[in-house]
């Protein structure tokens, strides 16, 4: 059974992850900010990193990635290949406007959709869902099952799509024809706000009424 802890980081209230199944490794999903928060958390859970994945590339979800990078030289870092664009822009992922130094991340791996990952002993499936951004995924986990949504979907809302690369139409047919094949009972856990499930957002979102 996997074990999910949430850190609220940074000026926008992003949830960062720690996911785990015990002491020993764990998943970091958008570390966005305060980086030292979530290197305490790390250690009182006693897990190390075995992945950090990136939903998307605004500098919201990516601030602390190069502190632990710094901290876990050997741990990879991953997203969808499209997303390259943003990770290293800092006009584009937004950093720039934070201060004069910006965010260029390196030393990322790109994956493709339906790229399969087996991190903290479960089976972890990429789903690219465009909108957002132009390389803004998910990450689903069949087994619990649960999906960490990003930007895409929220409670009874979606990410923008007014930023740098992003698109309205493609964000609709992310969620109506690919997050909402899902199971009804599967977990959401999204970038901003509280948890929700695809079964709740099929009947409530609006994306579903439009």
């Amino acid at each position: 059974m996997l074990n999910v802890s949430i850190l609220v980081v940074g000026p926008v209230q992003t949830n960062c992850y720690i996911v785990h199944n015990g002491p020993g490794k764990c998943v970091v999903i958008d570390p966005g900010d305060e980086p030292a928060k979530i290197l305490s958390k790390l250690d009182s859970l006693k897990v190390t990193p075995e992945a950090i994945l990136l939903t998307h590339g605004h500098f919201d979800h990516i601030g602390a990635v190069r502190e632990l990078q710094e901290k876990f030289p050997e741990v990879p870092v991953y997203a969808y290949t499209k997303e390259e664009l943003l990770l290293k822009s800092p006009e584009l992922n937004e950093s720039s406007s934070m201060g004069p130094e910006g965010i260029v991340l390196e030393g990322v791996t790109y994956l493709e959709d339906g790229a399969e990952l087996k991190l903290v002993g479960e089976n972890w499936k990429l789903i690219y869902t465009p909108g957002h951004t132009i390389g803004s995924c998910c990450y689903y986990v069949e087994s619990a099952p649960v999906l960490f949504s990003g930007d895409t979907l929220f409670a009874d809302s979606c990410g923008r799509t007014d930023l740098a690369t992003g698109n309205m139409k493609d964000m609709i047919n992310s969620i109506r024809n690919v997050l909402m094949k899902l199971p009804d009972k599967t977990m959401v856990l999204p970038g901003h706000g509280p948890n929700t499930s695809i079964g709740i957002e099929r009947r409530q979102n609006f994306i579903m009424r439009m």
